[in-house]
């Protein structure tokens, strides 16, 4: 099974909230990850061709930044990947039958404010850090306000977790209104060229 197969076994169970292909988490992306008001759960997909060369870096990853995160892999890559993952990662196993659920993905204890704040554009993040009443950071570049985050005893968790779900999630409305925005463009341009008389 290849990656587009897999997805199409797996954006169905996704419900509620949204779901955002290719999200850039760290220094990788996630495969797919779901958003809803209470979590975020990232998805890591290995079909057939693919190698587990990446998990090493892929997981640290995603374990600071969501609060589930499950491995969905094709039955070649069970016995390589298992001891590579901890008890808390979830796995789904995928074949021409759909997923087989292996193992559920627990919550996560080692997601970090840093990594959950970089999921978002830099002014997104300081909207949320001066609504706090924290004006300090309004001149702070993207390094400065994520040590800060590491840091600091004024942000919680919880807090700026529930504000980084929100904006990802009226993100997608965003991506959802252009894109039928540019649709009803292509439609209205088709149509007047049908309209045009033709030449003689």
């Amino acid at each position: 099974m290849n990656d587009p197969e897999i997805r199409a076994l797996l954006y169905p169970l996704l419900t509620g909230g949204v779901y955002v292909d290719e999200l850039p988490t760290g220094t990788t992306r996630a495969d797919v990850v779901h958003i809803t008001e209470q979590f975020m759960h990232g998805y890591e997909l290995k079909g057939d061709g693919d190698t587990l060369q990446r998990v090493a870096k892929q997981l640290p990853c995603y374990g600071r930044a969501y609060d589930f995160v499950t491995f969905v892999v094709t039955e070649k890559h069970l016995p390589k990947l298992l001891p590579l993952l901890p008890e808390w990662v979830g796995v789904l196993v995928a074949s021409a039958e759909g997923l087989r659920p292996y193992r559920p993905a627990l919550y996560n204890a080692t997601v970090e404010r840093p990594a959950v704040a970089a999921l978002l554009r830099l002014e997104e993040i300081k909207q949320f850090l001066l609504a706090q009443g924290l004006a300090g950071v309004s001149t702070y570049r993207r390094r400065d306000v994520l040590n800060f985050l590491r840091t600091t005893q004024l942000v919680t968790l919880s807090a700026l977790a529930h504000h980084v779900r929100r904006q990802l999630m009226g993100r997608m409305d965003e991506r959802l209104a252009f894109r039928a925005e540019r649709k009803a463009e292509r439609e209205r341009v088709a149509a007047r060229r049908r309209k045009r008389p033709k030449r003689k």
